[in-house]
Formats: structure tokens, sequence, C-alpha cells
């Protein structure tokens, strides 16, 4: 690659992959501001580790995986007669770098459940915009290709697509720190297979059963781990916690909670407070996983009874039984629950219930054919679908979102339904 040679010689020993180097300066100059440093607190796969013992990785492993993997795509991409400039390179490499920065504690497990209308990508272009204004990195081309504003549109796809080196990286990590081997995807040949038709990202027809194989993979991993069902119960517990405690907070209880948690509980900011006080994206860029678990550890003698069981649930790991299934549940089996909840811890109010009885939609879809889909290139030069091109009858049934419902319930009740 022809990437500034780094002056730092910085190298990273990466359980996934080896030695990872850093490609320039002003990478390691990222990765060494305190923004990106707090991602080595922030579990990558929340509170999967209560069902996956090994699952303790962090957003700051997947971060430096991506950006390895990245460098191999614009090799493999440039080897086969596609200009990247040198600029470009970086700008990519600087976008995928920082491309989960915004993530809050325990990553999507608490989606907005500290800020209001404010997803982990919108803080992440926050971040980006913040480091490149106050900070005077050079990080315009990458706000330009992460936000696919840059007129190279596959730079973008290698951030964020379907082919984009975030998930091969996550779905690679995540199997090997899992142990579902069912994950398990050939990385390494699907960027070889790597290539560009039409300012698109494509992949060369020779490469299909690797592309078959990483489909059928993603929607194994999301249904025995991402959404395994006592993962959705931890995780809705957690958000619980933090709604409960919120609440209380705002009503005047006082509670434990460290400097940066405390700010963000007893107020309420949202998607323009942040676009008016920069200064929230430092308070909320000291926050991580230790903030929430020492405080739900605290929280389990809190005088406030739910609050406490919800989190002595979580620290002692007694979480609710979970039902999930294709149809929905009907309003007669909710509140058939929600009585015998009643009956049990003598909670009457409808607004305490919901921290007991939690029902909602979980949706899994292995491959989105569309706007983003997955193109293969053929000898001929000829594009097609994937869904069109593969022989194998599944992937077509995988382009399908798969939705199951579900209802969780405080295991003292017993088996309801």
């Amino acid at each position: 690659m022809s990437i500034p040679a780094n002056k730092k010689l910085k190298i990273f020993n990466d359980p996934v992959y080896g030695f990872i180097g850093i490609p320039d300066d002003s990478v390691m100059e990222i990765i060494e501001t305190p923004f990106f440093q707090r991602l080595r607190m922030i579990k990558q796969l929340g509170l999967s580790h209560l069902v996956y013992p090994g699952a303790l990785h962090t957003r700051f492993q997947h971060a430096m995986g991506s950006m390895y993997l990245m460098q191999l795509a614009i090799e493999i991409l440039r080897s086969k007669g596609h200009e990247i400039s040198t600029g470009e390179a970086l700008a990519v490499t600087h976008a995928i770098l920082l491309h989960d920065i915004g993530h809050g504690p325990f990553s999507h497990a608490l989606e907005n459940a500290l800020v209001y209308d404010l997803d982990h990508e919108d803080l992440t272009l926050l971040f980006m915009e913040y480091l490149a204004e106050k900070k005077k990195f050079p990080l315009e081309l990458a706000i330009s290709i992460f936000r696919n504003e840059y007129e190279k549109k596959f730079l973008h796809q290698l951030v964020s697509g379907q082919l984009d080196m975030d998930r091969l990286d996550y779905l690679h990590r995540d199997s090997f720190f899992t142990g579902v081997s069912e994950g398990v995807i050939s990385w390494d040949r699907i960027i070889k297979m790597l290539n560009v038709s039409g300012d698109k990202l494509v992949i060369d027809e020779k490469g299909i059963y690797s592309i078959e194989k990483f489909i059928i993979a993603r929607r194994l991993m999301y249904w025995q781990v991402y959404l395994h069902k006592t993962v959705i119960a931890a995780e809705n517990t957690l958000h619980s916690i933090l709604k409960r405690a919120k609440l209380l907070a705002l009503s005047g209880e006082q509670l434990f909670a460290t400097p940066p948690l405390r700010h963000f509980l007893y107020n309420k900011y949202n998607k323009s407070d942040f676009a008016k006080n920069p200064g929230l994206l430092e308070e909320f860029a000291r926050l991580d996983d230790y903030d929430i678990f020492s405080a739900i550890k605290t929280w389990t003698r809190h005088p406030d009874r739910i609050l406490a069981y919800l989190c002595q649930s979580v620290v002692n790991r007694k979480l609710p039984r979970i039902k999930l299934q294709k149809a929905a549940f009907s309003e007669e089996e909710i509140n058939m629950v929600k009585k015998m909840v009643n009956g049990k811890y003598g909670i009457e109010d409808d607004r305490d219930i919901e921290f007991f009885v939690c029902h909602g939609t979980t949706r899994n879809h292995a491959y989105d054919p569309g706007a983003a889909n997955i193109m293969i290139l053929s000898r001929d030069g000829s594009l097609s679908d994937l869904a069109e091109a593969s022989d194998q009858l599944n992937i077509s049934a995988l382009s399908r979102p798969v939705e199951k419902y579900f209802i969780s319930y405080p295991k003292e009740l017993g088996v309801i339904l």
C-alpha cells in the first residue's frame, strides 16, 4: 500500500488476525485519544457473556480488526486496477476505525436508554466532526465517505454495506470469542474476491460460495448469539434498569452514580441538545460499561424494590423466563401474565408491571436485496444479484426477514405460556 509509512512502527497483537500494523501516524494519534481508548471499556456483545462466557471482547478490538481488514481490501482492489489514492486510502481507514466510536455502554443493549432520538451512528458522526473541528484531525474526507457523499461510492460500501469490513470482522471475531463455530466465515477469501463495477462494490463470480456461507453464517449468528433468547431477556432487563433509574432520578430520588452517569440520569438530552452543546459529547465520552455496572451493583440494595429486583436479576444472573414464537401473543395472554405478577408481587400500577413483563418483536434479516444488494460479477462483465446467481435455494429464502415475538416475565411465576 502507498499509505504513508508510520514512523512510530506500532503493532498490535490481535488474537484473531495476529499482528496488526498501524498504516499512518494520524491513525495512531486517533487511537491514542480518550474518545477511542474508551472503546476498551465497552463490550462488543453487551450481556452476551451471560450466555457465552468468552464473549468479553471489546469495541476497541473490533475497530482495530476492521481497520486491518480495510487495509487488505484496499490492497486487493488496487491490485485489480481500481484507483484508490493515498488520501482516499487513509480516509477510508479513518472512517472504518471510527465507525463505532459513538457506541455507549454495553453497545446496542442501551441504545437510546440514556439519550433520546440519538443512535450510535448519529453519535459516531458527532464524534468524527468534533475530532475534525476541535482536535484538528484530517477527517473531512473520512466524514464524506462515512456519509456516502464522496464520489467513489464503493468506498462507503467498504465502511457500511452488506459486505463491509465491519460485518466481516464482527462475524469472525464474535464467532471466535463465543465459540459458535457456525459463524466462522472465509473472510480472507471474501476480501480477495472483492471487485468494483460501475462504482459499486461487487464479488467476483468464483467467490459466490464464500458469500453463500457468509450469509448463512450471519443468520445463524443472529439466532444463536445476537438474538439468543437469554441475551434478549438480559438486555431487556438492563434497559429496564436504566429506565427505572432515570424515572426515579427525574422524580428527585437520590441514586448512587458516577459523575458522568449522574449527568445523564438526572437530565433529558436529545439530538438537538448535543448539537447546541458540544460539551455533552465530552461528557458522554466518559461513560462506559464500568459506570453502569458499578451503579447496578450498588442499586441491588436500593429501597425501591423494583430497581433492586431488576439489578439483582442481572448481577446474580437470575434472569426472566422468556418465550419466543412466530405468532404474536394475544392481549389475553399478556394480561394473564400481568395479573400473575400483580398477585405475586402486589404491584397494581400497569406502569410498574411493565418492568416485570416485557413483550415485543425481534427480527433477523440475513440478506436484504435492494439498494445495497450483493452483486456478483461474471467473467463476461455482467452483474446479477446474489439471490438470482446463487444455486442455493436457501439464499432466496434468507432474503425474507424472519420476525419472532417474545414475552418475558419473572421465573418465580413458573411456566405460564
